[in-house]
């Protein structure tokens, strides 16, 4: 029994040792393996030019943009192994569920909305600071917050009552002393330093504790978005779809977020929109890698990755260009039964809201146009739109 003890007693003394892990890194290949990424390179600059050049002239551009925003959250999924059906995103973002949402259902809305805000947004905010920390969840109020910490020199605020008293720092040291408002100066000398104290206690609690069994505690975030900036940074060089797969697979190497593996080709189209290569449109990646066959979508080498990124971004432009000229098409087919229609009349403004939506319920188009549910059925039927689900309790159409 003592032996036992013993035993015990010694190895309770043994410290535990945690094993860290190490971040992962990444390299561009040096040099280039430009005879692999040659044709793929030129057939991705050419595709994504013309189909954001066909974009820029287009009359159903902010339609067309709207339902691929819609088709690429569901890809993004899909590539994950989840499937979540398109009209069912739909109805959720418009926050008429039939059933209760499921937890990919919600992932592929958070998807949805992150592409809608880099998409509004100015060309270079997702990639930076505050876009990344807004798109991140931190909240980009905090950069701001950052830059209101300067205050003006010789004005002390007072806590209590917000009275600001001048004080003249460059006086002479009996002249302060002499001043009858030394003892309020002190105290709001006293309370700006609690202020900032506050104000730094509040940004070491921004990050609140994660749960160990959610989070690996080890997962350094801010160390590997370090290490994705300076890979972004040495691809300045380079031309605008070649650094887009490259920040595309860097960040499928780095990992930078734990939980958000699909920000980085939403980063990287961002990136095309940054330099210049795309200015009328957010590219698809996520649709355009879903097209590529699913055993060459993820090789090992580098080169070979990279030509897979580069081939995405041919193929979610030539799809893109072709379902743009077929929704331009039945458009222009719908258009024909405005003809001699009243100036009053709903059904233009309902064409133009069916080609922002991959589907419309009754609903929704009621929502929309200011009408009741069997108003919106009438104009349905009145343009002869086809129903896109089937659903007898539930109906909705679409132009397909």
């Amino acid at each position: 029994m003592t032996e036992a003890k013993a035993m015990l007693a010694s190895v309770s003394l043994i410290p535990n040792k945690v094993i860290r892990t190490l971040p992962s890194t990444y390299k561009i290949p040096d040099p280039l393996p430009w005879v692999q990424l040659a044709g793929p390179l030129a057939a991705a600059e050419d595709a994504v030019a013309r189909f954001d050049e066909r974009l820029a002239k287009s009359p159903i551009r902010d339609g067309a943009i709207s339902r691929t925003h819609f088709t690429d959250a569901c890809a993004s999924l899909w590539l994950d192994g989840e499937l979540v059906h398109l009209d069912d995103l739909v109805l959720h973002d418009a926050g008429m569920d039939v059933r209760a949402p499921t937890h990919e259902l919600t992932r592929a809305h958070a998807v949805l909305r992150a592409r809608r805000r880099i998409a509004e947004a100015k060309p270079g905010w997702a990639l930076s600071a505050p876009g990344l920390s807004s798109l991140r969840g931190r909240g980009g109020e905090r950069e701001e917050e950052r830059t209101n910490r300067k205050e003006g020199k010789g004005s002390f605020e007072l806590a209590e009552d917000g009275e600001r008293d001048e004080v003249d720092l460059e006086e002479p040291l009996g002249a302060i002393e002499a001043d009858p408002h030394l003892a309020s100066a002190f105290a709001a000398v006293d309370a700006a330093n609690a202020r900032a104290e506050r104000r730094l206690a509040d940004e070491t609690r921004f990050r609140p504790e994660r749960d160990s069994l959610i989070y690996d505690p080890d997962w350094d975030e801010e160390e590997r978005l370090d290490h994705w900036r300076d890979v972004i940074d040495q691809t300045r060089g380079l031309p605008p779809t070649l650094a887009g797969a490259i920040a595309a697979d860097a960040w499928g190497e780095i990992e930078p977020l734990e939980h958000t593996p699909w920000l980085g080709r939403l980063l990287a189209a961002a990136l095309l929109r940054d330099r210049g290569k795309t200015r009328s449109h957010l590219p698809c990646l996520h649709a355009g890698l879903k097209i590529i066959p699913r055993e060459r979508r993820r090789p090992r080498d580098v080169a070979a990755r990279l030509v897979v990124h580069l081939e995405a971004m041919t193929a979610a432009a030539e799809s893109g260009r072709k379902d743009h000229d077929r929704w331009l098409m039945t458009r222009n087919l719908l258009a024909r039964k405005l003809a001699g229609r009243r100036a009053t009349s709903k059904l233009p403004a309902l064409l133009d809201y069916v080609l922002t939506r991959p589907i419309v319920s009754a609903g929704m188009i009621a929502a929309e146009l200011g009408i009741t549910p069997r108003a919106a059925q009438n104009l349905v039927a009145e343009l002869g739109l086809r129903e896109a689900t089937g659903r007898g309790r539930y109906r909705a159409w679409g132009v397909l």
